[in-house]
């Protein structure tokens, strides 16, 4: 959904013209033989997960398997640009999973994409171990994977549960809306993958930039330990990356534009679901989306005891 590129038509009216469709059916060669040489007719597989490119939309159901391209004997289908996250406040009958909005399983996935991120950063900082060790006295457990299914289990589903389910009876009050608390819910999740995936790429964007540059000296080390002489120099092990006085101001952005990027999604829902109350419908959402980054900032403001560290000698 956030992919800048999708495998689409180039041309509809070329897709109207067309009698053989062979982007869904596939296209088989003409077979050519001769008494000294027999040769099998080469087939050319169409999209095997029936998808009618012409009405493809998005590409949630696509694998980017290419077969459609090869098989369009009009070379009209190909990997083209577009905005990233516009399918995201698109309603209505998907290709082949129909509508997004009933789809109960992508707003699991949502969800979890989304405060999958938040526990994937939490679980580096110290305070999870403090926490660990908190939970390990109060209940007298002396193994560490029963209280990380805990944690997993309040982060990944208790949590989302609350927080969903308030977000949804929220605008379910403030507009009126006489859908149920379910159907609300699988109509915002998906303007939870914006804030996700900022979430994301300031967490590994972090981890990159602080280190990029220790791939040189860990080069240098193994030619050295390889050959027993310095091939590419002695090993540089100042070397790492940005200051995090310079990468933090970077994650802020990150977050800023996934957050972004959510209230505009959330809005077009919205204003497509509820055109009369609008606003009212998108509010608690937003107020979601607003403590989603909180919780972000919060944590990448914590000490990383995996995060940026520096162990050379």
């Amino acid at each position: 959904t956030l992919s800048p590129l999708e495998v689409a038509v180039r041309d509809k009216a070329i897709c109207g013209d067309c009698e053989t469709k062979d982007c869904i059916r596939g296209a088989q060669g003409a077979t050519n033989t001769s008494p000294e040489h027999y040769q099998l007719p080469i087939v050319q597989r169409g999209c095997e997960l029936a998808l009618f490119q012409p009405r493809k939309v998005g590409n949630l159901d696509c694998t980017f398997c290419l077969d459609c391209v090869y098989a369009c004997p009009h070379d009209n289908v190909g990997i083209l640009a577009r905005l990233p996250a516009e399918q995201l406040a698109m309603t209505g009958t998907r290709s082949g999973i129909g509508r997004v909005e009933r789809r109960f399983d992508f707003t699991v996935l949502a969800t979890i994409f989304t405060f999958g991120a938040l526990l994937n950063a939490f679980a580096m900082i110290s305070p999870v171990y403090a926490l660990e060790q908190w939970i390990s006295e109060f209940t007298g457990l002396r193994v560490e994977w029963p209280i990380l299914a805990g944690i997993f289990t309040v982060a990944l589903v208790l949590e989302p549960a609350i927080l969903l389910g308030a977000a949804a009876v929220a605008t379910r009050y403030c507009t009126g809306s006489r859908d149920s608390i379910l159907t609300i819910v699988n109509h915002f999740a998906r303007s939870l993958v914006p804030i996700g995936f900022g979430i994301w790429l300031a967490h590994y964007g972090f981890h990159f930039l602080t280190g990029f540059l220790t791939v040189i000296p860990v080069a240098q080390n193994a030619a050295l330990q390889s050959f027993g002489w310095a091939l590419l120099g002695e090993p540089l092990w100042q070397l790492g990356g940005l200051p995090e006085s310079v990468v933090f101001p970077m994650e802020v952005g990150f977050l800023g534009l996934g957050l972004l990027g959510s209230w505009i999604v959330a809005w077009l829902i919205a204003r497509d679901v509820m055109p009369r109350r609008a606003v009212s419908g998108f509010v608690p959402w937003a107020l979601l989306h607003l403590l989603l980054l909180a919780a972000a900032l919060w944590i990448m403001t914590q000490p990383m005891d995996m995060r940026g560290t520096f162990l050379g000698g």
